[in-house]
């Protein structure tokens, strides 16, 4: 059996080969080891036996928008539910923020939509998460992403 865990200093190594391994196939964006670190407190790794086998971030942009980001399962354990536990757990945790809307950027259009997420127009993204994060995207001119999102108030995850 697997747990959900916040991720620790000594989870960055494996985070950041999981992470980039889907990076390098396209599936997610780079991250670097800096980027894990600043960010570590806003990661949750799923694991078994000590192995980490998951991750996923939870990104505030602003008052009511938080982003999914680095959500990844090791091929191994594909389709045990850890991917949704992961999404679950970041659902939790934007709720009880007090954030009302999370945000995926996604290949994986039929897999958040499982997680209750509805797609909507890359339009209607706003300007700050425009300006603050997918201005600086080597994808940014060309972004073949999807963009879902759903009211954290309107599910019981």
């Amino acid at each position: 059996m697997y747990q959900i865990r916040k991720a620790t200093m000594d989870d960055t190594e494996v985070m950041h080969e999981l992470i980039n391994t889907y990076a390098d196939e396209g599936k997610l964006l780079h991250r670097t080891h800096s980027s894990i670190y600043e960010n570590l407190q806003c990661f949750y790794i799923a694991e078994i036996n000590g192995q980490i086998i998951g991750t996923v971030s939870l990104h505030i942009l602003d008052k009511e928008l938080a982003e999914v980001r680095s959500l990844t399962v090791a091929t191994d354990y594909f389709g045990r539910g850890i991917g949704k536990r992961l999404v679950r757990e970041v659902i939790h945790e934007t709720k009880k923020l007090g954030v009302t809307t999370l945000l995926s950027l996604t290949y994986q259009v039929d897999f958040f939509e499982k997680c209750g997420f509805n797609r909507i127009d890359k339009s209607k993204l706003p300007m700050t998460k425009i300006w603050k994060d997918c201005m600086h995207c080597s994808k940014f001119s060309n972004c073949d992403e999807n963009a879902m999102v759903i009211n954290v108030f309107s599910t019981s995850n």
